[in-house]
């Protein structure tokens, strides 16, 4: 018989089951992490994939011109418009989440992708109400740029924070992973719309459509991030905003040039690809979309394999410069096979293959870049490295390639801006500091 006095008392905890509820604690609150990035990275990504699936499509109708290549750089260069606020919001939002902790900027990040997203989805063509039309696709794409620039900082962090120094690179690896799905999303509903609907009804309103499928994802992920667990409570004392522009200003102007050939692939290889293939290769449009489906579903598959592989090795940088070597040696050939020898297996094959290659260093650029930083400055130093390096080198890049071809005749030129890009990073990687397991 139990003593009646001692059975309300509290059982001892058991040491096995102590050991157990921690790890498993840590692994539920990394996958809710990751599923809080993955919605709002995905939003972002698809957004961008569709937008430039489209890009033609929108330039006719926002953007007329006698010249359907001065409505495609029109097009392009609202594209390039959005990256000029992401340096705005990588100051302001990530700093908003050092100060405010993770979950607040993330909340406010997905809000305002969330009004750009539906700007361009339900904006009157230029047609019915004039320039005003114009305006409406430039706000939202200012506003997407003005999330997108404060995204990054703060989903990175929030990722890293969640995960053990031993698995930061795999958890960190999960936002380009998400990135990717999200492109072959974009390029699923792309391809499937265009495939169904005639070029008549496309132009008319089936170019909305894979917009307002975005907007679908935009509740869950607020509902997602507001119930986050908080990874950081900073506070004024802590982030100062002068202060890291002070301390840090040379790790800064290095990771924005760290990020220039990772960059540039990334919008040349997956966003610009498709036009690319269309408008100067004269290949079909099934074919621009497979490969687009053929770089999002490698950047998903490979982006947490690598990551993974860089958390066994003791230093971050031997990954990426892996990376960056393999990019300037398959660079060319990569271009030359696209102009010389174009089938739909070997653009698909080929395309697969670039993708590849730029997942070599996500997990572990992004884990070497932020633990450059102590934790109260890290999501805006990660969000101030990005944006720059992309809103530089990589937002405007279809714009600047669209140029470049026009102006030299040459199909080739993609392939040196990219190899361009890819010693700029390694020059900058050269002298980048590395801190592995920095808190």
């Amino acid at each position: 018989m139990i003593d009646s006095q001692h059975a309300s008392l509290p059982l001892p905890p058991q040491p096995g089951a102590a050991a157990g509820a921690a790890p498993a604690a840590e692994r539920s609150h990394a996958r809710r992490a990751v599923v809080a990035a993955a919605i709002g990275n995905g939003l972002e990504m698809y957004d961008f994939t569709v937008y430039s699936f489209f890009a033609a499509t929108i330039g006719r109708l926002f953007f007329p011109s006698s010249s359907p290549l001065a409505s495609l750089m029109l097009s392009f260069a609202t594209f390039g418009a959005g990256f000029v606020m992401r340096p705005l919001g990588a100051v302001l939002i990530g700093h908003f989440a050092d100060r405010r902790g993770r979950k607040a900027a993330l909340t406010l990040t997905i809000g305002l992708m969330t009004a750009g997203t539906a700007l361009i989805a339900f904006a009157p063509t230029r047609a019915s109400i004039g320039l005003a039309a114009t305006v409406l696709v430039v706000l939202g794409r200012l506003l997407q740029g003005l999330s997108a620039g404060g995204e990054i900082g703060a989903a990175s962090a929030l990722l890293m924070e969640s995960a053990s120094k031993q698995k930061r690179c795999f958890l960190v690896s999960w936002q380009g992973a998400t990135q990717g799905g999200a492109a072959l999303a974009g390029a699923l509903t792309g391809a499937a719309i265009t495939a169904t609907l005639s070029p008549e009804a496309m132009m008319s309103w089936g170019w909305r459509i894979p917009f307002m499928i975005g907007l679908l994802i935009a509740p869950v992920g607020l509902y997602i991030r507001r119930n986050l667990k908080e990874t950081h409570t900073g506070g004024a004392e802590h982030a100062d905003l002068k202060s890291v522009f002070r301390q840090y200003w040379r790790v800064l102007l290095l990771g924005m040039l760290l990020m220039t050939g990772s960059t540039s692939g990334m919008y040349i290889t997956v966003f610009y690809m498709p036009t690319y293939l269309i408008q100067s290769l004269h290949m079909p449009p099934v074919t621009a979309f497979l490969a687009a489906c053929m770089a999002g579903l490698a950047m998903l598959v490979m982006s947490p394999l690598f990551g993974r592989l860089a958390d066994r090795l003791p230093s971050r940088k031997p990954m990426i410069v892996a990376a960056v070597l393999a990019s300037l040696a398959w660079c060319y050939p990569n271009f030359l096979l696209l102009t010389t020898h174009a089938t739909l297996v070997s653009v698909v094959l080929q395309i697969g293959v670039s993708v590849t290659i730029m997942s070599i260093s996500g997990g572990a650029g992004a884990a070497m870049m932020m633990e450059a930083f102590p934790r109260e400055h890290r999501a805006t130093g990660m969000s101030v490295m990005y944006s720059l390096g992309v809103t530089v080198f990589g937002g405007f890049a279809p714009l600047i390639v669209t140029w470049l071809i026009a102006a030299t005749g040459s199909p080739m030129a993609p392939a040196w801006y990219l190899m361009t890009a890819s010693t700029i990073s390694l020059i900058a990687l050269s002298m980048f500091p590395s801190h592995p397991g920095r808190d």
